[in-house]
């Protein structure tokens, strides 16, 4: 293995421990990971809503504010 390679091969193994022990990385891939979860979470909903379902969903809930009617 030539030097150059050595030296390359040096500073990428570095980088990987320094990235490694770098903690605010290590939040931020949290806190990407609790935005991918909530975003999906809201379109699944949005989309059973969009379906029809954000009618009778509107519905129950008024029927549930109102108290004209037992609240399912």
């Amino acid at each position: 293995m030539g030097i150059k390679m050595k030296k390359f091969l040096n500073t990428v193994n570095n980088s990987i421990h320094s990235f490694a022990k770098d903690e605010e990385g290590a939040q931020v891939v949290e806190y990407a990971l609790i935005v991918a979860v909530v975003s999906i979470s809201l379109i699944l909903a949005l989309k059973k809503l969009s379906t029809g379902g954000f009618v009778t969903f509107i519905a129950r809930i008024t029927t549930c504010l109102t108290g004209s009617a037992a609240c399912v």
